[in-house]
């Protein structure tokens, strides 16, 4: 349905001194602190793991080598959606509006519509990762205790017992990332880079990263986090998670979270010969998601 005049009574009379409701700044971008951004040119994109090989084992004297095999694992599939949105103006409405352009005031409040669509779909990657019905490439959630292992066993990216963010929890996630295992249980040499927390626990991130000494207590120690020069991109906050409590740890770990852009947003606007209405659409396509589930260690809180 078109807008039309009934919608606008206030901006087609004399004597109005403002028009607001559309001009607020925006968290803008928040995606490019998790997301590594690829381009796509296929309807769907995939990601396979790749097993090697495992421990050398002893070779006997006079006894032939033990041959290994690399194998293929899991698949992570990134199917692309479209995402748009449009508007349409009477012809009426366009001619008796009395203070500035309905089309290029609105075609803001489009844009701002379709970035903010994208905020919550990146965020929403960390906030359905606690949930068992949003699974990754190996069939479990994105934060899990039993990421199976290709050649057997699990991988946890998160605490037995979960807790809320405080000195303890975040040195203990990070003494987890740097014991991470491949496929075939070898020690991966991976560190924390960046903490993402939701509003709610920048300050408390901030006091943990930035102070010098030990937070919460009189001894005289040092910050072991800052002076160790752990978490070397410090820590974003993420105003699209819904979570009060949950904290999540980034890591080095290649090939992890991603974003893959199909179809850069594009607008257009056409007339209707018949109406005389002016439509306007904007239109995107793109997907977001993780292929290696090393990539993050992650709490809900306690």
């Amino acid at each position: 349905m078109a807008i039309s005049r009934a919608q606008l009574a206030k901006e087609l009379e004399p004597g109005l001194n403002a028009l607001f409701g559309m001009e607020y700044d925006r968290y803008e971008n928040e995606h490019a602190e998790i997301f590594e951004t690829e381009s796509s040119d296929r309807a769907f994109e995939e990601e396979v793991l790749i097993v090697g090989f495992g421990n050398a084992s002893v070779k006997q004297e006079g006894q032939g080598v033990q041959f290994d095999n690399a194998t293929e694992g899991f698949t992570a599939r990134y199917t692309h959606e479209t995402v748009a949105l449009a508007f349409a103006l009477t012809e009426e409405a366009v001619e008796d509006n009395l203070y500035d352009r309905l089309g290029a005031r609105y075609t803001k409040a489009l844009a701002r519509s379709m970035a903010h669509t994208k905020q919550v779909k990146a965020a929403n990657v960390l906030n359905n990762a606690f949930s068992s019905s949003y699974t990754g490439g190996d069939g479990v959630s994105l934060i899990n205790t039993a990421h199976p292992l290709s050649y057997g066993g699990n991988l946890a990216n998160r605490a037995t017992t979960m807790s809320d963010l405080n000195e303890t929890s975040l040195e203990n996630a990070l003494i987890d990332i740097s014991t991470y295992v491949d496929d075939r249980n070898m020690i991966l040499a991976l560190r924390g880079t960046k903490l993402i927390v939701p509003p709610q626990l920048q300050f408390v991130a901030d006091r943990l990263l930035e102070t010098p000494g030990r937070v919460g207590t009189a001894d005289n120690d040092i910050n072991a986090i800052k002076n160790m020069g752990l978490l070397p991109e410090g820590y974003a906050v993420n105003h699209f998670l819904v979570d009060t409590d949950a904290w999540f740890v980034l890591t080095d770990c290649p090939d992890g979270f991603k974003h893959f852009e199909r179809t850069p947003i594009s607008t257009s606007m056409e007339g209707d010969f018949d109406t005389g209405n002016v439509r306007y659409k904007a239109r995107e396509r793109y997907s977001f998601g993780w292929s290696n589930p090393r990539c993050v260690f992650g709490s809900q809180g306690a």
